[in-house]
């Protein structure tokens, strides 16, 4: 299919480590002139790409769109996040937001087969109906990694959706290191999914997981090994992931450099960032949306979440690379040893950890 490229090494990475952060400054010029943890080329790299996307994009009710990596599908900034879209005790609440999402100019909708037990994405087939089908880049994922179970839930999804077809398709949760293997194996998940994709089920594929970058990059190999090249790829991307464990330094080169549509998640870490009282929400917003991400997926379980997120898509403007370093800077302590990115650190996030049914 797509033709095989090596996967750059740490030493090709077009972005710094950001292993020697510093830990103390009472100036920004001082956070400037030290921040080898940075480094002025990663962000004129950021910046450059940014301003390449909004050049050729365009912006719908003040929201601006980007480019879904080679797919050039035109995608909204901020996303709504599936999971958040089932909790709510009136399911009429649920749909009042998405349609609201999509009536002031977002597209890209998040969803998963397993989510509230189905239930987020039942209530967003209901929100599609009476034409905001056709307002939405409608994506969901499973968690099937055989054939058999990746076939069930695939049409499952379609069914609870209301649709003929899922605009992206991913495998969720590629958190273990058998996981690739098991899906791109014979009779594995893949199989299905690219039978579905022939079907015309789905339109591209792609995978997420919060765990470890090193998973990530192993998939993607194992994608090359077969001559399949993802069309996008979800990973945690905020002001915490920056100093460990890092996504933003390992994976994002890679999707970079093979054009693959980057979903950038967790920019709040799911609230868990909050607590450390290091970075706003809009702050955090505005930092993975400065990444050369083609969306920042965002949970909404309220209309004033809505309008915070709407908000941070309308205002943000590129940030220069001394806002960069003193969020970076705000931000390093906490970030150290990963507790407040229990996506990375614990089970605490990992549905198929505790149902591991759902692989098939």
């Amino acid at each position: 299919m797509n033709s095989k490229k090596k996967q750059p090494s740490q030493k090709d990475s077009c972005y710094p480590q950001l292993s020697s952060i510093p830990r103390t400054d009472d100036s920004r010029d001082a956070d400037i002139s030290r921040r080898g943890f940075l480094g002025f080329a990663a962000a004129s790299i950021f910046l450059a790409h940014t301003e390449r996307q909004s050049r050729r994009s365009e912006s719908r009710n003040g929201i601006p769109y980007r480019t879904l990596g080679r797919s050039g599908e035109q995608v909204s900034l901020v996303g709504l996040g599936g999971y958040h879209l089932g909790k709510q005790t009136d399911p009429q609440e649920s749909i009042h937001i998405i349609r609201t999402g999509l009536d002031e100019g977002i597209n890209f909708l998040d969803n998963c087969w397993d989510y509230n037990g189905g239930e987020s994405e039942i209530r967003m087939g209901n929100a599609l109906r009476d034409g905001y089908r056709q307002k939405a880049f409608l994506m969901s994922k499973i968690d099937g990694r055989t054939k058999a179970a990746a076939t069930s839930q695939i049409n499952e999804s379609l069914r609870r959706l209301e649709t003929d077809r899922i605009d992206l398709l991913q495998f969720h949760e590629v958190i273990r290191d058998t996981d690739p293997d098991r899906i791109f194996a014979e009779a594995g998940g893949m199989e299905a999914v690219l039978e579905a994709q022939k079907a015309g089920k789905i339109r591209y594929i792609g995978f997420t997981g919060h765990k470890s970058p090193d998973i990530h990059l192993k998939m993607l190999t194992t994608a090359s090994k077969h001559g399949f090249t993802f069309d996008a790829v979800q990973m945690p991307l905020n002001v915490m992931d920056a100093h460990f464990n890092s996504f933003e330094n390992k994976v994002l080169p890679f999707l970079l450099k093979h054009d693959i549509g980057v979903l950038g998640m967790k920019p709040m870490g799911d609230h868990i960032i909050l607590e450390s009282k290091t970075a706003t929400p809009v702050e955090c917003l505005h930092y993975a949306m400065n990444l050369p991400t083609s969306v920042v997926i965002t949970g909404c379980d309220s209309l004033p979440i809505l309008q915070q997120a709407l908000q941070a898509a309308r205002s943000f403007q590129p940030l220069s690379a001394s806002e960069v370093a003193a969020l970076l800077t705000k931000t390093a302590k906490a970030a150290e040893a990963g507790q407040f990115e229990l996506y990375k650190t614990s089970h605490q996030f990992d549905g198929t950890y505790a149902n591991p049914q759902w692989l098939g």
